[in-house]
């Protein structure tokens, strides 16, 4: 468009100051739940009571627990067995309350966090679809506002769903702790609480810095997202100009950038939750100095101060667990800031308001004095007070050479911009008071390059008219001179058209784009230069459904080709914003020195040029065909042949009609051309090929991961150790309470470097693999043969989501939770090294629940896994529609389809939504059934342990040695089973990412292999060559095509 907004697919633009001024912004956490329904309130209510249940329940463990100790430490070995069997009942009521809350709690807020959204991105795409086109001119591209809805709303997901139960739970669980803490002996608590102040600043500096360096991160990503969806979209063109290399360099800076916000994040994160742990060992360190104190003075027994300890143990871990679920929070804030911002963005020019709607409309359009500047070029002037008037059912034509504004006053009456001063009117009102939809209801738009969606041409054509029938289609079809062709084709109107209409020609998808707007039965019809970019065959064509379609109809026509609209009842010339020269072909080239007669004679010289370039010359070496003569090809190869459609068939091509047969079919749409089978196990090893330059940073954070995991194993040696102590005399218990508070500082130390260390070795690590995955999967993208990107699962939406989805996803399984991998691991042998050193009878007895527990977390990744892949396939699809609708926004603008769009939009996530869904309930009861099972083991532990206390078979510190160490391998086994969603998608994603790196293009780019020639002549040879799609083999497209290209010759096919 002259001087027009930038193309549809959208380019690089500038943001406002505001904008990059609130980049960082975030919204109160209340605030992401606005759009929830009164079942999502219900939802989350039943997991907020569920999650305060469940967080609740280890703070009244360690009541359980305190009596446990007293019970063992009463010294009467021979009642011991009779008090425990009463106190460890209270474990199996906790356990069986714990399995529900903590079912409830999972999949409540799991289905809550996928209903609300499903509803936020169904919201943003209606927003966005709303908005002006002033809006992606200015402030946001086309392809940073489809980015945003694959970025975003994961974050967001994230943020709303099972996150928010988990870190009710954990804040439950702390305060519960205190509380607990407090009622049993406020003096020992009031001095642990003094080290509290300083985990929550940490928390309250890393929950801001992060969300900072959150939103730098999707900014980037959202460039990078940009750079995918334009490439991708316009494959043919970056190909044909070898401009991969440019757009791998412009991914590549946009990644870099987000890498080096990742490695701050891993940095911030280490920092504030080392403090953390930091402060809560310096808390424990405090307490067993204090206690021993106390009990000597204040008369405080063992298990009380075992119970405020524990509380508030239990209550400063939970904190320290929640960092995850915080950052989760602050980065579905943040992601929520900048959706919200377009959401509650109300347009200038709004679909949605209210206006007049005429009874019968005539169809006169009138442009009185009007004055416009595009919002994103102000100081241009495009239009310097133009008037124009078309008369209802004639058609006027608006000639001028490039950048006069003659597609501008297209936009105008579309009112996909309002002029600064003057008024655009219809049938004498102006079209500011009219209702949108309907007026652009009475409109119908043919551009010069029209774009079709990536469904059926029976669809595409609805578009004119979602309720249509099949005859009207056809009928609209037969108008638009397409169902000859149609018709010809292996699936007929059911045929799907690709990307953008890829799997047609210029003339087809005109003559569709046509039909489109014939089924709408406009009022007023607008043509873009509808037949500029075509071939004069297919002009011809196209302009004789042009013409059928123009009667009766205001017309209004922006021509290229002045031959096109001599016909037209009225001619307008417009030279800088202002029409200059108005009236019929016939009076205009009667004035020698008038505007129309000068552009004529411009257009004539032009053509006279090409007329003059020299015409190839034919001869039998060069030029031959199997079933013709020379004289035979030359005669119709000459121009004043009318007899085309012969010369193409004996030439071996295909007709106009024949061409069409190209299209994909159904049944092909599923075949990979060429592709080699995806593997159906991620090769886990190929990742860490992938991160091998990284190989010193990540065996830094193994070991520092190792160090963190070895912490708690080695604390329960210090936990029973420091319990037994409580129960010494008192100048024995004053010793020993004080070697214990030295080893309390000793841990604290080791956990904040390790912990530091950890969090930003993997972080820098993963960092960049990220990176690296992202670099050569677009690298390999865009090296593909341009056929491959005719399958829709290769569409530009769908590659941009598995670009940020599937990284995003292998990323965690090399950062994050390989970190917690080691740590489960080391973790699990120590503990098991531990409590059989300690008492192997008891050991092994309470072992005999872990295989139960492996069982039920196999079973549930093996459901999971199935889940996860029907869900990335459904997301992928509901992607590509976002994609190829805002990079639409005109078209679908014009055809008022916001509606239809939203609707396919919504479906398709409702259905991932539902995978979503049973995974969370499978989630559920996986998390369910491991706190069952950990109460019962608690419960058998003590049980046993008394029974060989009572026995002499085992000691009261050997028993909570193995108590301790088991709790935490059971704490190893649950952080194993939270891995297990996550997991599940990082191992589909690592397949989905490998599949693309190692496919090896049928047509390679970067090959070194082939001859270089020294010399380029110029002469072009087809030589006998036989074609097909290869996504449509049934189809023969060239048979035995044999032509010779002189060198410096032009040859008009």
């Amino acid at each position: 468009m002259a001087g027009g907004a930038r193309d549809e697919g959208g380019e690089d633009g500038k943001r406002t100051t505001e904008e990059a001024a609130t980049a960082t912004d975030k919204v109160p956490p209340l605030v992401m739940f606005r759009y929830a329904d009164r079942g999502d309130v219900a939802l989350m209510a039943v997991g907020t009571v569920a999650a305060v249940a469940n967080g609740m329940s280890e703070p009244l463990m360690t009541l359980v627990f305190a009596a446990v100790i007293e019970c063992f430490g009463a010294g009467d070995d021979s009642t011991v067995l009779h008090r425990i069997s009463k106190v460890v009942m209270y474990y199996i009521y906790l356990g069986i309350g714990t399995a529900v809350a903590s079912f409830l709690q999972v999949s409540c807020w799991t289905v809550a966090g996928e209903r609300q959204s499903t509803r936020l991105r169904s919201l943003y795409l209606e927003a966005v679809l709303r908005q002006d086109i002033a809006f992606f001119d200015v402030e946001m591209t086309t392809a940073e506002a489809a980015s945003r809805m694959s970025a975003d709303t994961v974050l967001i997901q994230d943020a709303l769903g099972e996150k928010v139960g988990k870190y009710i739970q954990l804040v439950t669980t702390f305060v519960g702790g205190f509380i607990i803490g407090f009622v049993r002996g406020w003096m020992l608590a009031l001095v642990v609480l003094a080290c509290i102040p300083p985990s929550i600043l940490s928390f309250a500096t890393v929950s801001r810095l992060r969300a900072q360096i959150s939103s730098k991160r999707q900014e980037s990503y959202g460039d990078a997202g940009n750079i995918v969806e334009q490439t991708i979209g316009a494959i043919r063109t970056v190909v044909s100009f070898n401009g991969e290399k440019k757009a791998i360099a412009m991914y590549n800076n946009h990644i870099k950038r987000a890498y080096k916000a990742t490695l701050m994040e891993g940095i911030i994160t280490g920092l504030g939750v080392g403090c953390v742990f930091f402060v809560v060992f310096c808390s424990y360190s405090l307490a067993f100095w204090y206690g021993a104190r106390l009990i000597i003075s204040k008369g405080y027994t063992g298990g009380q101060v075992i119970n405020i300890v524990f509380a508030i143990l239990t209550g400063s871990v939970a904190i320290g667990n929640a960092s995850p679920s915080i950052s989760a929070i602050a980065e579905g804030q943040s992601a929520a800031q900048r959706l919200f911002e377009v959401i509650n963005r109300k347009p200038n020019i709004d679909t949605k308001t209210s206006g007049i709607v005429l009874e019968d409309i005539k169809g006169d359009v009138e442009l009185k004095d009007v004055f416009f500047r595009y919002p994103a070029r102000p100081e241009q002037l495009i239009l310097d007070g133009l008037c124009l008037q078309v008369p209802s059912g004639t058609t006027v034509a608006i000639v001028g050479e490039s950048g006069s504004g003659k597609s501008t006053v297209i936009s105008l009456v579309e009112r996909f911009y309002d002029p600064q001063t003057g008024e655009v009117l219809v049938d004498g009102v102006n079209i500011k008071s009219l209702q949108l939809h309907w007026l652009r209801g009475k409109i119908s738009l043919v551009s010069q390059e029209p774009l079709l969606f990536m469904t059926s041409i029976k669809d595409n054509i609805t578009y004119g008219k979602e309720d249509a029938t099949l005859e009207e289609i056809k009928r609209a079809a037969d108008l638009a001179n397409a169902a000859n062709f149609i018709e010809k084709l292996p699936n007929a109107y059911e045929t799907m058209v690709g990307q953008r209409g890829a799997q047609l020609s210029g003339g087809q998808k005109q003559r569709i784009a046509i039909a489109r707007a014939i089924l709408k039965n406009p009022k007023i019809l607008l043509l873009d230069e509808a037949t500029s970019a075509l071939d004069v065959e297919s002009e011809r064509v196209v302009q004789e459904a042009l013409n059928r379609i123009m009667v009766g109809r205001t017309t209004l026509i922006v021509a290229h080709r002045l031959s096109t609209i001599s016909s037209a009842d009225c001619i307008a010339v417009v030279h800088q914003g202002k029409v200059v020269e108005q009236g019929v072909h016939d009076e205009l080239i009667k004035d020698p020195d008038g505007a129309y007669s000068q552009l004529i004679r411009l257009q004539k010289a032009h053509t006279k040029d090409m007329h003059e370039a020299p015409n190839i010359e034919v001869s039998g070496s060069i030029y031959k065909s199997r079933s013709l003569s020379m004289e035979q090809s030359i005669a119709r190869y000459s121009p004043r042949n009318k007899g085309q459609h012969s010369f193409t068939k004996s030439m071996g091509l295909s007709g106009s009609d024949e061409l069409s047969r190209q299209v994909i079919t159904d049944e092909q749409e599923d075949k990979e051309s060429g592709d080699s089978k995806a593997p159906k196990k991620a090769p886990i090893q190929r990742l860490f090929k992938l991160n091998k330059p990284e190989a010193p940073v990540l065996i830094l954070a193994v070991i520092a991961a190792f160090v963190h995991g070895l912490m708690f194993p080695s604390f329960s040696i210090m936990m029973s150790g420091g319990i037994r102590t409580f129960y010494y005399p008192p100048h024995q218990l004053r010793k020993d309470s004080r070697f214990w508070a030295l080893v309390c500082l000793l841990f604290a130390v080791i956990a904040l470097i390790s912990i530091q260390l950890e969090f930003f070795l993997f972080g820098m690590a993963g960092g960049k693999l990220i990176q690296r995955v992202r670099s050569l999967t677009f690298q390999s993208i865009v090296h593909q043969e341009v056929s491959w990107f005719d399958e829709p699962s290769n569409s530009s939406g769908a590659l941009g989501a598995r670009l940020y989805i599937d990284a995003l996803n292998i990323r965690r399984l090399v950062g994050d939770n390989l970190a917690i991998l080691v740590q489960c691991i080391v973790t699990l042998i120590a503990g098991f090294s531990i409590a059989f050193a300690s008492d192997w009878k008891l050991t092994l007895i309470v072992i005999c629940v872990i295989p139960v527990v492996g069982s039920q977390n196999y079973i549930q990744v093996k459901f999971l896994k199935g889940f996860s892949e029907d869900a990335k396939v459904m997301y992928e699809d509901a992607s590509q529609v976002v994609t190829e609708a805002i990079g639409n926004i005109r078209t679908v603008a014009s055809f008022c389809a916001e509606k239809r769009v939203i609707t396919s939009y919504t479906q398709k996530c409702k259905a991932s939504m539902k995978q979503g869904i049973r995974s969370g309930t499978v989630g559920g009861l996986g998390f369910s059934f491991s706190n069952l099972m950990m109460y019962l083991a608690y419960a058998l532990c003590f049980y046993v342990g008394a029974l060989l206390v009572h026995e002499g078979k085992s000691t009261f510190k050997d028993v909570f040695r193995v108590y301790f160490a088991l709790i935490f391998t059971a704490f190893g086994v649950s952080q194993t089973s939270g891995m297990a969603t996550d997991s599940t998608k990082a191992q589909e994603s690592t397949v989905s990412i490998l599949a693309i790196i190692d496919r090896k293009p049928k047509i390679n780019s970067t090959s070194d292999e082939g001859i270089m020639l020294e010399k380029v002549d110029g002469n072009i040879d087809f030589r006998h060559v036989n074609f097909k799609y290869p996504s449509r083999p049934d189809v023969q497209v060239l048979n035995d095509f044999t032509l010779g290209i002189p060198a410096r010759k032009v040859l008009s096919i």
